[in-house]
């Protein structure tokens, strides 16, 4: 790594300008760790409630198709009846950090963003489903987290991203890719910055410091594969950085593909095109979703 590469990643480090993590969302977090059996349904409905709009948004959200929706629900309560602990879970980190990307830098549109990463946490937990993955539940958390590096770099320094942005949609190239090239690391290197300033999991931070690189990982690499294979699934769909790469994908061949082929024996029988078709209907909620809680209540 070049002396520029090296004070831009000091920067980062530094973390004066750091997104920190959502209020509600550290409390949330450290209860909804402990085991299901455990968990009082009053405690979560608390939580949530504390901010009016994370409750608004959590409304909209848990009644959406994507989460299983059954009926309509009209309260935090209903909802984590109607759907269990787990999927308010998913629900209440989803629209906590929705809230993270600056928006007095924001150099790339925060829908943009947050339709890949919701895709990517939807696809990750159908996929970990389809192949046995052990935890579902984690499979989206990585999913949901895995780009949050960029807005670390969209906080820090946000004219070197969009220089880095620019050679990405430029060439058509995989944004990783073009932030290695002009900033000398990628938002993975920042999502590692991100990942132990917020205290994430171990498994979380090398998912977000690894999901380019699944062969790299030297722990969690099912999971880190399987994040890897749902972040390329989503940006082939159309669920990408606001760009279509320019390049021909063979699931077969992917780095991710042969780690995880290791961990999930299933995976050699799996439909790709089957999986990829369904995805379809998915990609045009999500898309409905992220609009719908942008209007929501700030």
């Amino acid at each position: 790594m070049g002396e520029h590469s090296e004070q831009l990643l000091q920067r980062l480090e530094k973390l004066e300008e750091m997104p920190t993590i959502p209020v509600v969302l550290a409390p949330l977090l450290r209860y909804l760790e402990q085991p299901l059996d455990t968990l009082e349904v009053q405690q979560v409905v608390d939580l949530i409630s504390q901010d009016k709009s994370l409750a608004a948004q959590c409304l909209h959200m848990a009644n959406s198709p994507l989460y299983g929706r059954w009926q309509n629900v009209d309260s935090i309560r209903s909802a984590v009846v109607a759907l269990g602990l787990q999927r308010m879970r998913d629900i209440a980190v989803s629209c906590s950090v929705l809230k993270l990307i600056p928006k007095d830098k924001a150099k790339l549109d925060p829908m943009v963003f947050w339709e890949h990463s919701l895709g990517c946490a939807l696809v990750s937990r159908q996929f970990a489903r389809r192949i046995g993955f052990d935890d579902p539940g984690k499979a989206y958390l990585a999913g949901l987290l895995h780009d949050v590096g960029i807005v670390a770099e969209l906080s820090v320094l946000p004219d070197e991203f969009q220089v880095a942005l620019e050679v990405a949609r430029t060439e058509r190239i995989p944004l990783h890719e073009a932030e290695i090239r002009t900033l000398g690391f990628s938002h993975c290197d920042a999502g590692k910055v991100v990942a132990e300033r917020w205290h994430l999991s171990s498994d979380l931070l090398v998912v977000l410091g690894w999901h380019h690189d699944p062969q790299g990982a030297e722990q969690n690499r099912d999971l880190v594969a399987l994040v890897s294979l749902s972040d390329l699934l989503c940006r082939m769909c159309g669920l990408g950085h606001g760009y279509i790469e320019e390049r021909q994908v063979n699931f077969l061949d992917e780095p991710g593909f042969a780690v995880l082929i290791e961990e999930c024996p299933p995976l050699k029988d799996f439909d790709w095109a089957r999986f990829t078709f369904e995805l379809e209907a998915y990609m045009e909620e999500v898309h409905r979703l992220v609009g719908v809680l942008y209007g929501a209540p700030q």
